[in-house]
């Protein structure tokens, strides 16, 4: 290459950065500010700018607040990958807290909160108690919040620079809005340490009680909350807590009805007056049948809370069975929801309409959704004993229209009525039998099989009905083995002639020599030696009276139920676990002492059992959910970003 050919690796062009970086010092306020924009939608889309955090932290020497907003928008992005740098803004955030427009010292609490850096916690902690006492409600309820924030960084700093009593005086605050943040801020905090910090006393319980009436919708659900965890001395004061609170049943905000009805249920477990109880179902029942006139995703989020109050207190809604019938352009899984509410809420003085619904749901087009429909019958069988025979001629009826999973489901159920009511509905077994070559699914094909060998000694041809299944026993599944070889060893105690022998020998052959299932062979070697040895012995185990099966419509086990309505307008509600179930929330304390305590042990002691979430993941890389942001309006910090997901917990 000669020397003249250099020219070919130079160019007019900078490149974009120190573009940037020039219209960053510009002289002129307008170029300034188009930069500074330029860089945010940069840093939006994921191109690295953060090489520009000294000319764009320049910028916020400005009295423009727009440009300050921005400046601060990208200062909470980058400050924690520049903690060095991240120093240069502090004497801006304090001049800035106290600036003599409100609007802009609460902008710099609020930046100060989602600057994730310990370095320069300590510098912030002054403007932030000086907001906290503001004359200005805006900025004392953005600086209570972001003591929520401090407390998530360092815990001990909150604690040792009276920051939780500066908060607990907000609760005191005249300005409702102040007084919401307050009570949000401490709930927050409260649910990540493990000593009692927020308390509501009777004299701070008037307070929120007053602040409800006159604060946002969003401060109303966090006061609800906070009302809902607290436990009225006595009857009469539960009243009265309720009767301020029930006319926030018809808020227009569904997450305001939905508080309002946990806060009311927690209240009414005190309440000894059977009226009083009365009046308040009557009063919960309109709002949460409003609920289900909004879009399909409110409905369903609401449908899930509405199962878990109507096992709690059906009465609520035992008369609005009507409004769960499902509609024709119903999502699926809205109508899976309102299908489990109306198998609840079926009674005795419904029922014929339930199933007349339930009947028309068997003939629609969705599987799964017919197959739901048809199990719901024989679950409204097996809960109302009086209405049990009209379930099975509805399911009768649905067996004669031939459609394949309509019958495979109606047979799993019949088998659960049989084994409800015992010695009663024997006679439709004929019926049943007719479609024995339709059946091809495992659940079903188990349950002619039971049904055959409990009643074989009424079935004339039940060892010929066997038999057939008998053909493809090596293929099939284990659910189908294991029911055909108890259903062949009952056909034989029932009936010892040499048709069932030479079965009961096959069966026996196939389960213990040809089988890889440990289930299967253990269990036919047990009827094996019980045969073999003692025949009246296995007639006692094989033919004993099987426990009767209860309805289980009313599935969730009661202290579960108790916590998920303490839960109720959470997700926790929605998905039916108890939150520790799917939030694994890690502590900041905890995590120091863990590890302090995992190298203070040699590592051939720790015992694999006692390692926790905190020690299995490295500290920098915890994702921080920022649960305030968007309360104040910042929805850019929903989650501060991190380097790598933290591992899950076990």
């Amino acid at each position: 290459m000669s020397g003249h050919d250099s020219k070919y690796f130079s160019t007019t062009k900078k490149g974009e950065i120190p573009e940037l970086k020039e219209e960053l010092n510009s002289q002129y306020k307008d170029k300034r500010k188009d930069a500074v924009k330029k860089v945010i939608a940069a840093m939006t889309v994921g191109k690295d700018v953060s090489s520009l955090f000294t000319d764009v932290v320049n910028c916020m020497q400005t009295e423009n607040l727009e440009l300050k907003k921005l400046v601060y928008l990208y200062l909470i992005n980058y400050a924690k990958s520049q903690p060095d740098l991240a120093i240069l803004a502090v004497n801006t955030f304090v001049k800035d807290s106290q600036d003599p427009n409100p609007l802009i010292r609460a902008l710099a609490v609020r930046t100060m909160g989602c600057i994730r850096v310990d370095k320069i916690t300590e510098y912030l902690c002054d403007p932030l108690q000086r907001c906290l006492k503001d004359d200005d409600p805006y900025v004392r309820k953005t600086a209570a919040i972001c003591v929520a924030k401090l407390f998530d960084i360092n815990a001990e700093l909150v604690e040792d620079r009276g920051f939780l009593d500066s908060l607990k005086d907000l609760i005191s605050d005249n300005n409702p809005m102040v007084v919401a943040n307050a009570v949000a801020a401490l709930a927050e905090i409260q649910e990540s340490s493990a000593r009692p910090i927020f308390e509501i006393t009777t004299s701070t319980l008037s307070k929120l009680l007053t602040a409800l009436n006159e604060c946002t919708e969003w401060g109303q659900v966090f006061i609800l909350d906070a009302l809902s965890r607290y436990k009225a001395a006595d009857a009469r004061e539960a009243e009265n807590i309720v009767e301020r609170v029930t006319p926030r049943l018809q808020h227009a905000n569904c997450a305001v009805v939905l508080s309002a009805v946990k806060m009311i249920l927690q209240q009414m477990e005190l309440i000894t007056s059977t009226d009083v109880v009365r009046n308040l179902c009557k009063k919960m029942a309109p709002p949460l049948v409003t609920l289900l006139s909004a879009e399909p995703e409110i409905q369903y989020v609401a449908l899930r809370n509405i199962n878990l109050i109507v096992q709690r207190r059906p009465t609520i809604l035992a008369h609005e069975i009507k409004v769960f019938f499902c509609k024709y352009n119903d999502p699926i899984y809205v109508k899976m929801e309102k299908l489990e509410i109306m198998i609840k809420l079926a009674s005795d003085r419904n029922i014929d309409q339930v199933l007349l619904e339930f009947k028309e749901y068997a003939t629609e087009v969705d599987v799964d959704f017919v197959r739901k429909a048809v199990r719901a019958i024989g679950r409204c069988a097996i809960k109302l004993e009086r209405a049990a025979e009209r379930c099975i001629s509805v399911l009768l009826e649905l067996i004669k229209i031939k459609v394949n999973y309509v019958v495979q489901e109606a047979i799993i159920v019949i088998k659960d009525i049989f084994r409800r009511y015992p010695n009663t509905y024997e006679s439709i077994i004929a019926t049943l039998c007719e479609s024995l070559d339709t059946l091809d699914e495992p659940e079903a094909k188990a349950s002619m099989i039971w049904i055959i060998g409990e009643y074989a000694e009424r079935i004339d041809n039940a060892d010929e009905l066997l038999e057939s299944f008998l053909e493809s026993f090596p293929e099939e599944p284990a659910q189908v083995q294991l029911q055909l070889l108890t259903a062949t060893v009952k056909l034989f105690l029932k009936k010892p002639t040499e048709g069932p022998q030479q079965m009961i020998q096959v069966v026996l052959n196939n389960a213990t020599v040809e089988t890889d299932n440990p289930d299967l062979r253990d269990r036919a070697y047990i009827y094996w030696r019980l045969l073999s040895t003692d025949p009246e012995a296995a007639k006692d185990v094989v033919l004993a009276e099987k426990p009767v099966i209860s309805d289980d419509s009313n599935q969730i086990d009661p202290s579960l139920l108790d916590e998920l309505l303490a839960n109720i307008a959470t997700l926790s509600s929605v998905y039916h676990k108890p939150p520790e179930a799917f939030v694994t929330r890690v502590r900041t304390t905890t995590q120091k002492t863990d590890i302090a305590e995992g190298s203070a042990s040699p590592a051939g002691n720790v015992p694999t059992r006692q390692m926790t979430t905190a020690a299995a993941s490295p500290p920098q890389s915890v994702p921080v959910p920022d649960l305030m942001g968007d309360l104040m309006g910042l929805d850019n910090s929903a989650i501060v970003p991190v380097d790598q997901p933290s591992t899950p917990s076990g």
